[in-house]
Order: structure tokens, then C-alpha cells, then sequence
């Protein structure tokens, strides 16, 4: 059996479709974020928030969760808040704020997780938490339905706000001067960002996660240069790498999260060629 005909044969299956949806959905929601935060040099705030939502994770095993996204949104929510607050006082800022609370997080996370171990591979447990493993494989159609119903959301609240989130991202205090309310639209980043990590634990795991967010954005700056273009440009690159990533996992049998960050490190370099040899243009 060649490649097409055992690929046509795994796209039968429902979760290789589901895997495929919920892929393109986080990748295409991460990118548009990553731009935003990239320039606003506010990178490792996925990285944060993901170590928070490993830490909520690990409390909902405890208590015998059988859905674990509600209690994990709600704790990464009020997370992505606390970051801006904190990232805002004076005394403690955002990169320290960031690094305090991930590494917290993933401490008591992992503490919990052996103290109260309701498994008995906890290694593999973590390892899958905090790699992606192929959980993503095993969605449910009700996780399809909310990650697609919270990737709209986020794709729309986007679009809505962007001429906002483009004044807030290149110059704040000139968009405060301009009656902006830029706490709100900072707000709504950190609400839209603690969204995109949760569903993308299943995608690439914890510490995976910020890969998505970066290297799309990064590319992209290689060889556009406007806000629009490279928005644009990001969002594709980020679709592709994930569609490529999830299906030479599935062919290969690699794990789905590392496959998907070595796609997107590959598109980095590529762009990078591209960029030096042709020079950024409009």
C-alpha cells in the first residue's frame, strides 16, 4: 500500500477528521494571536499559561474530574488576568511576572499529580500532558463541538477588535492619549489567548504550546513586513505546518505535538532563506 492509498484509508476515520479540524482550528487561532504578541514582545505568555493549565490539569486528576475543560478554562482564565495585572505594577514585570507563575504552576502540578496519583504510569501521564502524545487522536465529537464553537469565538473577537489590537499592539500610550481603552483590549488578548492554550494542550501539550504561537509570526516577519501581510502570511503558514505535521504523525506514527513544532521550525527556515535571498517586500 503506497503513501495516498493508506492516507485516503486513514481519512475515513472519524478521528483522524476530528484530529484534522481541531488541528487547523488551534493553528489557525495561535497565529493570529502570535503576531500580536510577538510584537508586543509578550511571546512566553503562552508559555505561562500553559504551565498553568498543566497545574489545573493535574488538580482535576485529583479530584476525579471526567470532563477537566471546564475547571482548566476557568484557572488559566483568571491566570491570564492575574499576568496582566501583575505584568502592569511596576515592582514586578511581565517577564517576571510570567516566569513566577509557570514555574509555580508546574511545580504544584507535578507535586499533586505524585501525591494524589490515580495512575499507574504517572510518568507516562506527564509525559503525555506535557508532550501532546496522541491525545488529540482520541477526541470526542463533544470536544470537536466546543473546540469549533471557541475557535470562532476567538477568530471572531479577533477580527471585531483588530483595528483596536493593531493601535494597542504598536503603540499603547498612543492609543490611551487617543481615548482607547487599552486595559479592555489587553483584557480581551489574555481572555482570548487562555482559550487557545487550553484546547491546544490536546494539540502539542504544555510545553509545546508556544511554538504555535512563535514560529508562525516569526516566519512571517522574514519576509513581509506590514501588520496585515504578515497576519495574513502566519495564519497560512501556521494552517499548513499543523495539516503537515498531523498527518506525517499519523502516517509515521511520530508523536502528533513534536511533529507539528518540527514542521513549523522547518517553515521558520525556509522563510528565513526566502527572506535573505529576496529581500522583505510589501
Amino acid at each position: 500500500m503506497n503513501l495516498i492509498d493508506k492516507l485516503a484509508l486513514y481519512l475515513q476515520y472519524p478521528f483522524v477528521q476530528y484530529a484534522l479540524i481541531v488541528g487547523i482550528l488551534i493553528a489557525l487561532c495561535s497565529s493570529l494571536l502570535g503576531v500580536t504578541l510577538v510584537l508586543k514582545r509578550f511571546s512566553f505568555i503562552g508559555d505561562g499559561l500553559s504551565h498553568v493549565a498543566f497545574g489545573a490539569m493535574a488538580v482535576a486528576a485529583v479530584l476525579n474530574l471526567t470532563n477537566d475543560m471546564p475547571l482548566v478554562l476557568l484557572i488559566t482564565l483568571i491566570a491570564a488576568v492575574l499576568l496582566l495585572r501583575t505584568g502592569q505594577n511596576t515592582k514586578i514585570h511581565g517577564d517576571a511576572a510570567i516566569a513566577m507563575i509557570s514555574v509555580s504552576s508546574l511545580a504544584i502540578g507535578y507535586l499533586l499529580m505524585n501525591l494524589f496519583a490515580t495512575s499507574a504510569n504517572l510518568s507516562g501521564d506527564v509525559c503525555s500532558t506535557l508532550f501532546g502524545s496522541t491525545s488529540i487522536l482520541t477526541l470526542t465529537q463533544t470536544e470537536v463541538w466546543l473546540c469549533v464553537i471557541l475557535s470562532v469565538l476567538a477568530i471572531a473577537a479577533f477580527v471585531l477588535f483588530y483595528n483596536k489590537i493593531f493601535a494597542v499592539t504598536f503603540d499603547e500610550t498612543f492609543a490611551r492619549a487617543t481615548g482607547t481603552r487599552a486595559g479592555m483590549y489587553n483584557l480581551i488578548l489574555s481572555v482570548i489567548v487562555a482559550v487557545i492554550i487550553v484546547l491546544a494542550m490536546n494539540l502539542v501539550g504544555s510545553l509545546l504550546i508556544s511554538a504555535l504561537v512563535i514560529f508562525p509570526a516569526l516566519s512571517a516577519m522574514r519576509v513581509f513586513k506590514t501588520f496585515k501581510s504578515v497576519t495574513v502570511c502566519s495564519a497560512i503558514v501556521s494552517v499548513l505546518c499543523a495539516l503537515l505535521g498531523i498527518l506525517v504523525s499519523i502516517l509515521a506514527g511520530t508523536p502528533v505535538g513534536s511533529t507539528i513544532v518540527a514542521a513549523d521550525i522547518l517553515g521558520f527556515i525556509l522563510f528565513t532563506i526566502i527572506g535573505k535571498i529576496g529581500g522583505k517586500y510589501q
